[in-house]
């Protein structure tokens, strides 16, 4: 089993791969696969094709509010992330013939993800160990890296944009990662659609880490995404699928 996080800043392009990333690990019959959806927009599941209310499925916040304000729960005794994991697997959990899911969602309290964060970790903990790959799609800062969601990580991908702000977030994420003794193997960095391609030479040459190459900018995502379409159904023919199936074998899959 191998753990794969997208990181960046927000609007890089980080659920656009992360589900093209899907798309080619399910067409290679690497499956099954977890996809964790710990950014509060909650946009992995519409690119999959899956509305978790329609399914009848809740995020960790909502499970949360539900057990703790709705109900009158008390945070005393046993941790709320242990109280709440097997709902998790219940109620939170979308299981599909190739790949299962599971949100985060919005915060718990305002202003704070502390505890959904919490019971995530906590059920990932034993619900990774029946999958292929674990694919996290990140939120656009630096917290998921700070509380350690996914403390032992095999390939981490940063999607960078065309920005001074986005080579910095690199600078730091890769700093974060090891002062808060993330366990990873490798940590690339990829280019965006908006990223032209006449600057790829220049972040090459400004990044001191491996970088694999640029996601294309394809009209057909953009169709997808607007109408509610999965990108697993992109045809083979995308621009930016082919893209990121040259990423992924350069990055060994």
């Amino acid at each position: 089993m191998k753990r794969l996080a997208s990181v960046g800043r927000g609007g890089s392009g980080k659920t656009t791969f992360i589900s093209l990333m899907a798309k080619y690990l399910i067409e290679k019959g690497e499956t099954p696969l977890l996809l964790v959806d710990v950014d509060p927009d909650q946009n992995l599941a519409e690119m999959v094709g899956i509305d978790l209310k329609e399914e009848g499925k809740k995020t960790i916040s909502e499970l949360l509010l539900e057990t703790f304000l709705e109900r009158g729960g008390t945070t005393i005794g046993i941790p709320p992330s242990e109280r709440i994991e097997s709902q998790i697997w219940e109620k939170g959990l979308y299981e599909g013939d190739n790949f299962d899911l599971v949100a985060v969602g919005t915060k718990f309290i305002e202003g704070c993800y502390c505890l959904p964060d919490a019971a995530l970790k906590k059920a990932l903990e034993d619900l990774t160990k029946t999958y292929t790959h674990v694919l996290v799609d990140s939120p656009g800062g630096l917290e998921h890296l700070n509380r350690r969601i996914t403390s032992e990580v095999d390939d981490i991908f940063d999607v960078i944009d065309p920005s001074q702000k986005s080579f910095k977030h690199v600078e730091r994420a890769y700093r974060v990662a090891r002062e808060v003794k993330i366990n990873f193997k490798n940590f690339y960095v990829i280019a965006g659609y908006r990223v032209p391609a006449e600057l790829e030479e220049e972040v090459e040459n400004r990044i001191k880490l491996p970088y694999l190459g640029k996601v294309d900018y394809d009209k057909d995502v953009e169709d997808y995404v607007l109408s509610g379409k999965s990108l697993l159904k992109l045809p083979a023919s995308s621009s930016a699928y082919k893209s990121v199936k040259k990423l992924m074998a350069k990055a060994g899959y």
